[in-house]
């Protein structure tokens, strides 16, 4: 006969191992409720936001063009409001600010949520320039409607261009939980911290990862399973992995890199250059360059 399961145990234990947690992070003394913002809460905001930036397409089924305005000016505001306060937990969290700063704080997270705002419109027409790419660059597809309504390389964009201007303003705990956002649903894993050009089209794009310190110009092309990642991780006096120093490769206008391509370290990949698929990349290749799995027609070995 099996013995009753007893929960209050499973809970101590739990307990335990938590208090074991924050002491070793030096938490042993905050009694105050959850800080940090909420992925549930973060993804809401997003489809809002993705709502109000494509009302048409990934807007509401039932839409029409008459109610157009007030749809966006009611998602909005919904996704401000609940971003603004996300924004202020990150904000909090990050300064452990007591009561005399709460104030400071609350300006901060509503001027940053309000620059924010600011520049979606100019984020529309570059994220438009990547669903202009998508289409221009992939034979099969039949209109820029199905580019907005099935390729996930276009929804990582999304993703991707709104993270980006979060971890611009200072908010790189939210931009990196929105970049997780599209990771989970497209398997395109794209740091927020990486800065991409305009007309940027992955194609497929399952397993794709780039770099935090990555950098890419204007009308480059990916495929699946290319990495931009890092050769070397240097270490600080502490022991501990240096943060911050760029790592990732730097690719100019017009690359195009094939299907399973890795690319390491800050090297860059000269303007118009073609990377072959399957090949691995540790070293400059110049503007126009060909390389492949056998020999780089810019004289070294791939």
């Amino acid at each position: 006969m099996q013995t009753k399961l007893d929960i209050a145990e499973v809970v101590r234990g739990l307990r335990d191992a938590r208090e074991e947690w924050r002491k070793a992070q030096g938490r042993t003394g905050d009694t105050r409720g959850r800080e940090l913002p909420s992925p549930q809460a973060v993804e809401a905001v997003m489809d809002r936001l993705t709502g109000a930036l494509f009302p048409m397409r990934l807007g509401p089924p039932d839409l029409r063009h008459d109610t157009e305005d007030f749809y966006v000016g009611h998602a909005l505001d919904a996704a401000l409001q609940s971003l603004s306060a996300q924004a202020l937990m990150e904000l909090k969290s990050a300064g452990k600010s007591g009561a005399a700063a709460d104030q400071r704080v609350h300006d901060q997270a509503a001027a940053k949520v309000r620059e924010f705002a600011l520049s979606l419109p100019a984020l529309r027409r570059l994220l438009d320039t990547d669903v202009m790419a998508a289409y221009q660059g992939d034979p099969a597809a039949r209109s820029v409607d199905e580019i907005l309504l099935c390729y996930p390389g276009v929804h990582a964009m999304i993703h991707h261009r709104v993270a980006h201007r979060l971890y611009e303003l200072g908010l790189p705990l939210l931009a990196r939980i929105v970049a997780e956002i599209a990771h989970s649903r497209t398997g395109i894993d794209i740091h927020p911290g990486a800065t991409i050009g305009p007309g940027f089209f992955i194609d497929h794009g399952t397993g794709v990862v780039i770099g935090e310190t990555a950098v890419i110009g204007e009308r480059v092309r990916l495929y699946q399973n290319v990495t931009l990642g890092a050769k070397r991780f240097p270490v600080g006096e502490d022991g501990h992995l240096t943060k911050g120093l760029p790592r990732h490769p730097i690719l100019e206008d017009d690359v195009v890199i094939y299907a399973g391509a890795t690319v390491l370290g800050r090297v860059t990949i000269g303007k118009g250059a073609v990377i072959g698929g399957n090949v691995w990349i540790t070293h400059d290749v110049p503007a126009g360059g060909h390389v492949t799995q056998a020999v780089s027609r810019a004289g070294s070995q791939a």
